[in-house]
């Protein structure tokens, strides 16, 4: 059993030993050996035969190593470095003395130690990223960007992923599938990658994600929503929650405030339609009457004569999905000038900071069902400090802490596989986590790539004199209420 141990003890040496061996800069070159294989095996070689004929003591073992430490050539490209023959003259030097057996071990474990370092890549792990830097998208992508730079720089700092650091290349996706399938080749053709986290939006995100699925590349999402993304391969994860989701709980909203007939106006985009239309399926199943339905497109600034068409039908109740901050706020400043006192619902697009600075006072008192973070969360709020401190702004604070993750849960996964080229590790790594705590909640992947066990709640816009970059210009009325 001692010996055993003593094995054990000085395989663990070994390993360590290895590690240490590439320093500070996982790019830096290899130490060069002080001591050559062929070296260590004819001393070595020398003490296995005397052990196995009961001839060899622990010291004459240790003299015979040593003697090949002192008689070793430096500078040759080749064999075990000093610190690595030093564990093992450490082990040799056991009062019990060694077999030929555990001599011979030893040294195999210490030449493969020695064969895994010199074949381990020393280059960072290349990832790519596709956010919506600019489009009606950029306000949340360019803040999901932000957070995904941060997690790198905090990840690279604390040493990195088994040593290499972790390299992202941008794409910016503009919010649309057409440039989504752009940037995705030429992270895919040029650079090379084969996980890539984005995108921002569900229409870039349905635009790229057959491409993924038949080339085996990883996409995953922080913020996109859009209920068909989750039939859409076996390489596509996201840990944004479903619109379907959002949609109940939108409906059930509207539906226990007493709203009976039933407005909309939707930018026409594949994430704005996906919440009216999840919104609107759970409202009719209560038994609400949808009584308007307006549609408008992207580039449109003035909503006029939209909501003066829904006000038209005395809805109770307005409901607004906008892909863009700007348009929703829009929306609920046009909404008030032209007479609208009742109660607007909308999502955290349209109650985002962009949002309401355009908006103002129209603002007040319109809900939005959002993915909050949990206040007793100390981890979210650490990142909150960490990224105001370095941005001196945050907003939409779930998107954040979602792409936050997206990034440190990479890195769990790489710390894995070993393989930024390893996709389909990758995704068996995602499909196998269970507890991985997050900014926003306990991370799990059901058989979609669909996150589970998170949820969202009811916010309130405050007034204008309320609202502060710490409370993000709402309140947290509670859980979203949960309806037969």
């Amino acid at each position: 059993m001692r010996k055993l141990l003593l094995i054990m003890v000085s395989l663990f040496a070994l390993g360590l030993i290895a590690t240490a061996c590439g320093g500070d800069d996982p790019t830096s070159a290899p130490i060069t050996p002080s001591v050559t294989a062929q070296d260590i095996q004819e001393a070595v070689d020398r003490a296995i035969a005397g052990a196995a004929a009961g001839q060899t003591t622990p010291d004459e073992i240790q003299k015979l190593i040593e003697a090949a430490i002192t008689t070793a050539a430096a500078g040759t490209s080749e064999g075990l470095t000093a610190d690595q023959v030093g564990a093992i003259v450490a082990a040799a030097a056991s009062p019990e003395g060694l077999s030929a057996s555990e001599v011979e071990g030893i040294v195999s474990a210490a030449l493969a130690a020695q064969a895994s370092m010199e074949m381990a890549p020393t280059g960072p792990f290349v990832i790519g990223v596709m956010e919506s830097l600019t489009g009606p998208g950029e306000t949340y992508g360019n803040v999901a960007l932000q957070s995904k730079l941060l997690a790198v720089q905090e990840i690279n700092a604390a040493g990195g992923i088994n040593g290499r650091t972790l390299k992202l290349i941008i794409e910016d996706s503009k919010c649309n599938a057409r440039d989504s399938i752009t940037a995705y080749t030429k992270l895919t053709s040029v650079d090379g990658v084969k996980i890539i986290l984005g995108t921002s939006c569900s229409g870039a995100m349905l635009g790229a994600a057959p491409l993924a699925e038949k080339d085996g590349t990883i996409m995953f999402s922080g913020l996109a929503t859009n209920p068909l993304i989750a039939d859409a391969g076996d390489y596509i994860f996201r840990t944004a929650i479903n619109d379907k989701l959002v949609g109940v709980d939108t409906g059930n909203t509207i539906w226990s405030d007493g709203v009976r007939k039933l407005g909309t106006i939707t930018e026409a985009t594949d994430y704005a339609e996906g919440v009216r239309r999840e919104t609107a399926k759970q409202f009719e199943a209560l038994g609400g009457e949808i009584v308007a339905a307006e549609a408008y497109a992207s580039e449109e600034t003035d909503y006029r004569a939209a909501i003066t068409r829904i006000l038209g039908k005395n809805p109770d109740g307005i409901h607004v999905a906008a892909q863009a901050e700007f348009a929703g706020g829009t929306i609920l400043k046009q909404l008030r000038e032209l007479g609208w006192d009742g109660p607007v619902y909308g999502e955290i697009v349209v109650i985002g900071a962009t949002a309401l600075d355009v908006a103002g006072d129209a603002a007040t008192g319109v809900k939005g069902i959002v993915p909050a973070l949990d206040p007793s969360n100390t981890k979210a709020n650490d990142f909150l400090a960490r990224f105001r401190e370095r941005y001196d702004y945050t907003t939409l604070e779930w998107f954040m802490g979602s792409a936050y993750d997206d990034v440190y849960i990479t890195a769990a996964c790489l710390g894995q596989t070993g393989d930024d080229q390893d996709a389909a590790g990758f995704r068996d790594c995602l499909y196998g986590m269970s507890s991985y705590e997050g900014t926003i909640g306990t991370y799990t992947f059901d058989s979609k790539g669909e996150v589970v066990g998170l949820s969202n709640a009811v916010a309130e816009v405050l007034p204008v004199d309320e609202r502060t970059s710490s409370n993000a210009g709402w309140k947290i009325l509670g859980p979203a209420p949960i309806l037969p």
